[in-house]
């Protein structure tokens, strides 16, 4: 080669680097760089035969192979636009613009934004985004990683070969970037990292969004298919429809179990779920995580993907119609969604770049000793702005109505689940984790303010003070906690033998004594069904009848009392089996009367819990619930009544959790005239014995229970009663 061609070549150290994936600065040695009145352009190909620099007049330039394979190098005018004309072994042959032609990609305030945590559309900036750069359209691929020595995008485009894509960091962020021309919608990639201990690693993209089916694990480069909303009504309206004033009834569902087999995607479970939900009148799904996770075991609740679904039922289009049709249907849709940790898979967030850089490098703050996973540290900015951006990034693409965060409790105190020295005091030597309820106050502040009506619900399960109390006044400012207590007391009480439940009679009511004290959801959920804890209807004491009795009489006092409802799915077939996600519900048992007897009951318990003021527009204020019987422990009866606001007619519930008839039982009521039975969960229709007062009676002028009426009343077996007060007509005057 001439003498002047000796521009044409790399250092040898820089050439050797370059070869062996060890280069952390790509551009400074590949692409177009002037020289004198040329351009000197290189490229790294391993594999190719030969390279041509072309344009549309035609071959601008022959590179040469130069001091290792792969390696090509040659001369073109300056200022102009080409592409790589690519030889490969086997006579095919590429024609493409070449990556490190392009200049820099993110804009410095994107980079800014990302490094204060406040960039809320990293689903739109990081990961593998559509774009046109300089007229070319291809994918810009953008990855966190500062740690790191090499970072490269490897695919089924360049036979995974970590030589071949190296990117460009922009020192300052630790983000890496590049864009590839002309790639393909479906591609499937990674990150392969030199990382800050000089190992090499692949990693799935921390903001794909879109994944393989697992146990597959690579990205995929999603479609950009803007998708057509049909929900503005909807999307206009859910505010008032997920107030605390508005009746709120949750069907808590494992997609990919409810009826396995028959509906394998996003689309067929549509067909059956939607009608089917709303037939049984409840006003909301939510959906175990659909983040993308590993391990279908883990149900979703150890997720990786954070803003891309889960592969198994369908592409995002799919889940984004499924919404859309649940919306239309007059449904909102929640899901379940962990912040709290994530599992240590080699291809994920764990030590990304070679350092702890998602979780805490002290593994008395990073790591989960109960489910074996690694938790975020919510005290960097950047990892802050990850989880936020995740969240935005479902309510806002997705138009989900609201997300219920996981295992808050985990996340509140820095000593959850340790012993004595195995967890770090925080600043001031507490064990409230400070920088968990920063992070939290500011989720519940961000979606609030750019996700209007959205609702995001806690899974709290201690007596952590204001969970949904306004951020202002110093709670965390989400919408509803789950009330574990209630869920966990009432429980006991009626797993027990009813003649023992007069011993234990404080347990049904003691969640009277807060349950003002936060915005409450009731959970029945699906943590009440696996892991050894039977079913519902396993739960309950006695003989088949009296099994049955007592569901339907602990399900007429859930829904009567203060609090939103959450029902695991199964929980209304009365499933006597515990939950199992590798099986379909047991629909046959629809067939049975007992066990349709119960779904029938649900449904209307949804009804009137919808069409009855009194029993969801002071769900969460003390001023809507009145006891009127809580101390009748010898016949374990317990009576209250409820009201609304305004001109809403109140409505007494009364449960007897015995299997004895009570005849001739007085019970006070505050207003006179007629009370009509609007529900009796004993009735024959739900499998009972059809006990009861005739379905209406009447008020009399004697004062009982603190109440200037009452009321003669028969009480069913293991029932519980609804009566309804209702205006008398007024007499025509003569």
């Amino acid at each position: 080669m001439r003498a002047r061609d000796s521009s044409l070549f790399l250092p040898a150290e820089q050439a050797q680097a370059l070869a062996e994936g060890r280069l952390g600065d790509p551009f400074a040695a590949l692409g177009p760089h002037e020289d004198g009145n040329n351009v000197v352009l290189r490229c790294f190909l391993p594999g190719a035969e030969e390279v041509a620099a072309v344009d549309e007049s035609g071959v601008l330039a022959v590179l040469k192979p130069l001091q290792v394979p792969g390696l090509f190098a040659g001369r073109i005018p300056p200022a102009h636009r080409y592409r790589l004309r690519i030889h490969w072994p086997g006579g095919g042959v590429q024609e493409t613009e070449d990556p490190y032609a392009f200049g820099l990609l993110l804009g410095e305030l994107d980079l800014h934004l990302i490094g204060e945590g406040r960039h809320y559309r990293l689903g739109s900036c990081l990961g593998a985004q559509h774009a046109i750069v300089g007229g070319v359209p291809g994918i810009r691929f953008a990855v966190w990683a500062p740690n790191a020595q090499r970072v490269s995008v490897i695919g089924d485009f360049n036979h995974w070969d970590g030589r071949r894509h190296p990117m460009r960091l922009r020192r300052g962020s630790g983000i890496w970037e590049l864009f590839l021309p002309r790639l393909a919608t479906g591609s499937l990639y990674k990150y392969e990292l030199l990382d800050a201990l000089g190992q090499v690693v692949q990693k799935a993209d921390p903001v794909a969004l879109q994944t393989e089916r697992p146990p597959q694990t690579a990205s995929i480069v999603a479609a950009e298919r803007p998708y057509d909303w049909t929900d503005d009504a909807w999307m206009a309206g859910r505010e008032a429809c997920q107030s605390p004033q508005a009746p709120i009834a949750v069907y808590e569902l494992h997609a990919s179990s409810w009826r396995k087999g028959e509906t394998p995607d996003w689309d067929a479970l549509a067909e059956r779920l939607i009608p089917y939900v709303q037939d049984l009148g409840f006003t909301h799904i939510e959906l175990l995580p659909i983040t993308a996770h590993p391990f279908g075991g883990s149900w979703g609740y150890q997720p990786l993907g954070m803003f891309a679904p889960q592969a198994d039922m369908g592409e995002p289009e799919a889940l984004k119609r499924f919404i859309d049709r649940a919306h239309s249907a007059g449904l909102g849709v929640l899901a379940d969604w962990v912040p709290a940790h994530f599992p240590s898979d080699p291809h994920g967030l764990a030590r990304f770049d070679g350092t702890a850089l998602y979780e805490h490098e002290d593994p008395r703050e990073g790591y989960h000793q109960d489910w074996n996973t690694l938790i975020y540290n919510f005290g960097r900015r950047e990892v802050q702005g990850f989880l936020i951006a995740s969240a935005l990034h479902w309510l806002q693409e997705f138009h989900l109505d609201g997300l219920r965060v996981d295992a808050v409790a985990s996340m509140l105190y820095r000593d959850y689940s340790r012993k004595p020295g195995e967890w770090v005091p925080n600043r001031y030597g507490g064990r409230e984790n400070l920088e968990a309820v920063e992070f939290l106050r500011h989720l519940n502040e961000v979606v609030a303010a750019r996700c209007p009506g959205a609702i995001v619900v806690a899974e709290e399960s201690t007596a952590w003070p204001g969970v949904t109390h306004a951020i202002q006044d110093g709670g965390l400012g989400f919408s509803y906690k789950w009330n574990m207590g209630w869920m966990h007391d009432t429980l006991q009480y009626i797993q027990r033998d009813p003649l023992h439940r007069a011993h234990h009679h404080d347990g049904i009511g003691f969640g009277l004594v807060y349950a003002f004290s936060e915005r409450f959801m009731l959970p029945l959920s699906h943590d009440e069904v696996v892991h050894g804890k039977g079913s519902m209807i396993g739960k309950m004491p006695g003989d088949r009848w009296q099994q049955f009795a007592n569901l339907r009489a602990y399900y007429g006092f859930m829904w009567s009392h203060p609090g939103k409802k959450l029902l695991f799915m199964g929980g209304e077939l009365a499933q006597p089996r515990e939950w199992n996600h590798d099986a379909s519900l047991d629909w046959a048992l629809l067939e049975d009367p007992l066990h349709r007897g119960v779904h029938d009951l649900l449904r209307d318990l949804n009804r009137i819990y919808r069409e009855q003021p009194a029993l969801h527009e002071c769900d969460c204020e003390g001023s809507g619930f009145h006891w009127i019987v809580s101390d009748d422990r010898q016949n374990s009866v317990f009576a209250w009544y409820r009201a609304g606001h305004l001109a809403a007619p109140p409505v007494i519930a009364i449960s007897n959790f015995t299997p004895v008839p009570r005849h001739g039982y007085r019970l006070g009521a505050p207003r006179a005239g007629r009370w009509r039975e609007i529900l009796n969960s004993d009735a024959a229709i739900y499998g009972g014995s059809g006990v009861g007062s005739g379905g209406e009676c009447q008020a009399d002028p004697q004062p009982s229970h603190g109440q200037p009426y009452s009321l003669t009343l028969t009480l069913p077996p293991l029932a519980t009663l609804l009566l309804a007060w209702e205006p008398q007509e007024a007499s025509p005057h003569v």
